[in-house]
């Protein structure tokens, strides 16, 4: 009996070390999912605070992995826990985008999947785009915005931006000083419509939907990426 109670009491005090081992794997896995830019502070992204709490923190497999491929390619960003809000309007498997190479302004929630996407199109288009037709390195994107839980303009349908499942670009500022906009640019001056016409090629085959200034008045001012659709480029 006095051998039966020792390895109870063995199991028991067993149980709070494995409950702390565990603690430890989670952590290292959020702490690992942020990237950091070569050069930098080397310290990991901290999530910002959600009034949805960070017990909603809950990535599926695959966006697991897309924070795994993004921290790879150097980007940085922070996890954002899944939140559900009125009206169907969802933030699922989203990050913030820290930094991608270049500054990127008024960038919201976004998931990851489009986030992924987008940084390759900044690195490997609007980079080797605005050195080839402008001849000037590209230091900021201009965005209109990600997640706004809103209806498609003109429609009850809700809109990708409402799953953070979207992003508007509007513009682009060069190292020399240039900005190169949607309004200004994309029916302007050769090289400008060059870089323009070029970074929309390369979208075209990076995202869902691609929405240019051709597509509609409302457009007129921004691109809109997106990952629904199968290849949808206007």
């Amino acid at each position: 009996m006095f051998g039966q109670h020792k390895r109870m009491d063995s199991n028991r005090s067993s149980r709070p070390q494995a409950r702390g081992i565990a603690l430890t794997i989670v952590g290292a896995l959020l702490l690992g999912a942020c990237g950091a830019i070569p050069g930098g502070d080397g310290q990991s992204a901290k999530r910002p605070q959600s009034s949805a709490g960070l017990g909603n923190f809950n990535p599926s497999p695959a966006a697991r992995q897309c924070f795994s491929n993004l921290g790879k390619a150097n980007v940085r960003f922070s996890p954002l826990p899944n939140r559900n809000f009125a009206g169907g309007c969802t933030q699922i498997d989203s990050i913030k985008l820290l930094d991608v190479g270049a500054e990127v302004t008024n960038l919201g929630p976004v998931r990851c999947e489009l986030a992924s996407r987008f940084a390759a199109w900044t690195e490997y288009a609007v980079k080797r785009a605005a050195r080839k037709y402008l001849g000037s390195e590209l230091e900021r994107i201009e965005t209109m915005g990600s997640y706004s839980c809103r209806n498609i303009s003109g429609s009850r349908r809700l809109s990708q931006h409402a799953h953070a499942n979207a992003i508007d670009v509007s513009g682009f500022v060069l190292a020399d000083g240039r900005r190169i906009t949607l309004t200004g640019d994309w029916n302007g001056g050769r090289r400008e419509k060059q870089f323009l016409t070029a970074i929309h090629q390369s979208a075209c085959k990076r995202f869902g939907t691609v929405l240019s200034p051709d597509y509609n008045a409302a457009h007129r001012d921004h691109f809109h990426f997106d990952m629904s659709g199968n290849g949808y480029c206007r």
